[in-house]
């Protein structure tokens, strides 16, 4: 396939570092972190020993940062390969009517971190969040936790909608919202305790889905992540929030706004 037909495919062209100029109002960033995190499993690309590429299908959550967590088998495939080489690749791809190729995708690649303590616990609270089917096996002898460390990232929106990202574009920073990480838990529980009729406001007035029984799966400065068996809805907040008051707040007033639209 020449250059002139890979862009025309919406492909980038060759070379490092380029990209297509993005239709104006189309945010590929905010397209490429939406992906992210309501993607709910991907194609991951791992090494074998021989130095092949492996593709496998795997579940996927996003920690706070949005980096994607796994949670994987010790006799799958490839888990052994992670063992031995952590370069890999993870496909988010969006499933819709027509053309496959005409839906928003997004290929990260970077390091495969295998968690422990602290940090174990922590991916284990938000992978059940998104998954939480994955209780039954989670916490196995020979399951383990993962964070893709991204270092690169390339969207494809659709025809003409290409960009590449470095890693620290795409994950949030999240200093000084430490706060908001501590409170997730409780919020969250909250929210689908006592709020179900705003969750659904939320979902089918701000985000366009479907009337569901909507329940929220994870909460960072960007937004609120929804989920209502295998569907997903992504709700971005007018500006990001740091401290617990500020998304209560946030919320109330969202929720105000999606009673009158």
């Amino acid at each position: 396939m020449n250059e002139t037909t890979s862009q025309a495919m919406g492909e980038p062209p060759a070379g490092p570092g380029r990209t297509f100029d993005l239709p104006p109002g189309y945010d590929g960033l905010a397209e490429a972190r939406r992906l992210l995190r309501m993607t709910r499993a991907g194609a991951l690309a791992t090494v074998d020993p021989s130095g092949a590429p492996f593709a496998s299908l795997v579940n996927v959550a996003t920690a706070f940062d949005g980096a994607p967590l796994l949670l994987v088998s010790g006799l799958s495939a490839h888990t052994h390969y992670l063992a031995a080489e952590s370069r890999v690749s993870l496909l988010l791809a969006e499933t819709g009517k027509g053309d496959p190729l005409a839906h928003s995708r997004l290929t990260v690649s970077g390091q495969a971190l295998r968690l422990e303590g602290d940090a174990r616990a922590a991916a284990r609270t938000r992978f059940l969040a998104r998954h939480p089917k994955s209780a039954l096996y989670a916490d196995f002898g020979d399951f383990s936790f993962w964070r893709l460390e991204i270092a690169r990232a390339h969207l494809n929106g659709g025809f003409a909608k290409a960009a590449s990202y470095e890693g620290q574009q795409i994950l949030l920073d999240t200093k000084g919202a430490s706060a908001l990480a501590q409170a997730e838990a409780s919020a969250i529980a909250h929210m689908n305790a006592d709020h179900r009729e705003a969750l659904g406001l939320y979902a089918v007035k701000l985000c366009g889905a479907p009337q569901r029984d909507w329940r929220v799966s994870g909460i960072d400065p960007e937004g609120m992540d929804l989920a209502s068996g295998d569907l997903t809805a992504r709700l971005v907040f007018p500006q990001p929030v740091q401290e617990p008051q500020d998304l209560r707040k946030c919320l109330m007033e969202l929720a105000a706004r999606a009673r009158i639209e």
